[in-house]
């Protein structure tokens, strides 16, 4: 019986998000020792047991570690002002090791773990979910599937173009692709980026996609997420109750004024807004919302700009939190006026078929061997297993249950 041939899900160590690497940056600069471990977790049941993928998971990761950085990929890194020379000099050396993760099975669930050096490991975590979204997804890729993918592409770009016609507000649309790691397939994604961009270029203004921003000429966009700040949550220098303006203080030295947009809910915006104070909100260029009310989170950033005596005008709210372009939309007619808003939606462009997403992450869970936790503005996204951190750290910031 012929076996299967192999079609490698990744051929490219650009193939992911932006912000692997400036937060990889950051960490190789200020904290190169530290240790990791990361895990993936599906947060719904899937239609078919995930653990199905196990075998091919690994061929796949194996492939993975065999990639390295091209020459032509590292000069378009190191164009990038933000990207200093000595960390294109490390990935030019670098190349993921096999025995840093691992794929088993429980039940119907799949596990997967990376655990070592953190700048060796951190870098998995997209590679990881795009290879399971499209080996979970090989199986629809028929021609009714992506036929109505591209219908629904079609009415995305009407509804687009009907807002076009809308009364102009202070602030312009800005719209971003946040879709690779939970994309329907690679090819899926190129497409959904060339037809935007050939039909409504003037809301699209990059993605988060390193290697199909640099085939396309598209603006690369990112800066942090939550498992840069979480990190400081286990740094022995570092007081717990500090670690975000710890965490925030090193990303100003690190990019002097460079990718200013600072993440919020980590132990949500209380506690955000509390260390947030003049100094960096005039560092900062503006905020990211990822959790809880998206309207009621903007309301408030911008009280707090004002209560500092800070014009909001000249900040920029990024909204991601599993968006659609209507709810984009509405969200843009109550900001747009007041704020400069912007747009990341991730798999409502790129996994927008038919088929159910799956809604799959892989998060950090410690580090230097001590835990570490999400407590967002929305409960459903809580990431952590250890019990007693979890409500030594809502202690430490006033939160409840």
């Amino acid at each position: 019986m012929p076996t299967e041939s192999f079609v490698p899900v990744i051929e490219s160590l650009l193939d992911t998000d932006l912000y692997k690497f400036t937060m990889w940056q950051a960490m190789l600069h200020r904290h190169p020792a530290a240790q990791a471990e990361y895990r993936f977790i599906c947060r719904t049941r899937p239609e078919s047991a995930l653990s199905e993928l196990a075998p091919a998971l690994d061929r796949q990761l194996d492939h993975l570690c065999t990639l390295r950085f091209h020459p032509e990929e590292l000069d378009y890194l190191r164009g990038l002002r933000y990207i200093k020379p000595d960390f294109v000099d490390f990935l030019s050396l670098f190349h993921f090791q096999r025995h840093f993760i691992r794929v088993t099975t429980r039940g119907g669930d799949l596990e997967v773990v990376a655990r070592g050096p953190q700048v060796h490991v951190m870098a998995f975590e997209v590679f990881v979910l795009a290879i399971i979204n499209e080996l979970y997804f090989r199986r629809y890729q028929t021609t009714e599937v992506l036929a109505e993918g591209r219908r629904r592409l079609r009415d995305k770009i009407s509804l687009l173009q009907a807002f076009s016609r809308e009364p102009a507000r202070r602030f312009p649309l800005l719209i971003s692709d946040f879709g690779l790691r939970r994309r329907f397939s690679r090819a899926w994604q190129e497409e959904i980026l060339q037809q935007l961009r050939q039909d409504v270029p003037h809301y699209l203004t990059g993605t988060s996609n390193v290697f199909l921003a640099r085939k396309h000429d598209l603006t690369p966009v990112g800066t942090m997420a939550h498992e840069y700040l979480q990190s400081y949550q286990a740094f022995g220098k570092v007081r717990l109750r500090d670690f975000q303006r710890a965490a925030l203080e090193d990303w100003v030295q690190e990019y002097r004024g460079d990718l200013g947009i600072a993440l919020t809910d980590v132990v949500g915006m209380d506690a955000f807004l509390a260390d947030f104070d003049l100094y960096f909100a005039k560092l900062f260029d503006g905020l990211r919302h990822d959790s809880g009310d998206p309207i009621a989170w903007g309301e408030r950033a911008i009280a707090h700009y004002q209560s500092l005596r800070i014009d909001p005008a000249g900040k920029r709210l990024v909204f991601s939190d599993g968006l659609d372009l209507p709810r984009a939309l509405e969200l843009y007619r109550h900001f747009a006026d007041r704020v400069q808003p912007a747009f990341g939606i991730g798999t409502h462009l790129t996994n927008d078929l038919g088929p159910t997403p799956l809604n799959i992450v892989m998060k950090l869970f410690q580090c230097n061997g001590m835990p570490t936790a999400k407590l967002p503005d929305s409960p459903g996204k809580i990431h952590c297993t250890d019990e007693t951190f979890l409500a030594y750290l809502r202690q430490v910031f006033g939160q409840t249950k």
